[in-house]
């Protein structure tokens, strides 16, 4: 197939970056969307000229490393990590637009590559367990119920690529957070930080600067591990429980200890 590519290009985050066209010919249907990426760096290295940039590491869909905006999806036309996707998906003389994550607490580094630390913070603020050091338990010998295990391990896919602020018109991450929240609180290894978890997690999305979910779905529309909409309504339900328990906890210890 014979492309034409409109790729952004930013030097540096201090740079404003622009648009740039590219001719590229002889992708096969059966490359990935990298591989085509692949492709037009050789051109560009050979002809002298800076190579895109762009996030990619185990290319197999689970590590979540690659993220670019495709025509205007995250990810592209299929539900599916850009690394997964194919160019059978296109047309041969398709115009096809390739940009960053746009939102404000992922910002661009270079090209398509932008900085997803503020997850790595999300996940540092409640994202984890208690666990007494030594050998692991025998697996089966906490009972969990298995509506409990299902919905547990069907959020705990979520690969953290951050498609899910990229298609939210308002640059939420609650589908991110919910999975996080729901996989470890219905377990009862995450028990102990049940309450913390999910007050101080949703802190500090709030203090990245992530904006507010509208219910608008786009997020699980474009969630290549489709994680379900209904993990934020769990979210803002245990989010409901959590204020709940510390102000009656607050208001125990203040009885107990009046000024």
């Amino acid at each position: 197939m014979k492309l034409k590519l409109k790729i952004w290009r930013q030097r540096n985050a201090s740079d404003e970056g622009a648009m740039v066209d590219y001719d590229i010919d002889g992708v096969s249907p059966d490359m990935s969307f990298l591989e085509m990426l692949d492709t037009l760096n050789e051109k560009l290295i050979l002809d002298g000229e800076d190579p895109v940039a762009f996030d990619h590491d185990c290319r197999e869909g689970i590590c979540g490393s690659c993220g670019v905006v495709i025509n205007g999806d995250a990810h592209g036309p299929e539900q599916t990590t850009a690394c997964q996707l194919h160019m059978r998906a296109f047309s041969d003389g398709e115009e096809i637009v390739i940009e960053p994550w746009r939102a404000a607490p992922f910002p661009v580094i270079k090209d398509l590559v932008v900085n997803r630390g503020a997850f790595d913070r999300i996940i540092g603020a409640g994202g984890y367990i208690t666990a007494p050091t030594g050998s692991a338990p025998e697996g089966n010998s906490t009972r969990i119920p298995k509506p409990d295990a299902d919905a547990a391990f069907a959020n705990a896919t979520c690969i953290g690529c951050g498609a899910c602020v990229a298609a939210c018109p308002n640059g939420s991450a609650s589908l991110f957070v919910s999975a996080k929240v729901t996989h470890l609180n219905l377990l009862p290894q995450g028990q102990p930080e049940r309450t913390s978890r999910v007050m101080n997690m949703v802190e500090q999305m709030d203090a990245e600067g992530f904006g507010g979910c509208t219910n608008t779905g786009m997020c699980t529309v474009s969630c290549p591990k489709e994680i379900p909409f209904m993990s934020i309504t769990n979210l803002n339900k245990e989010y409901r429980r959590a204020v709940r328990e510390t102000t009656k906890a607050r208001a125990v210890q203040a009885k107990a200890n009046p000024s």
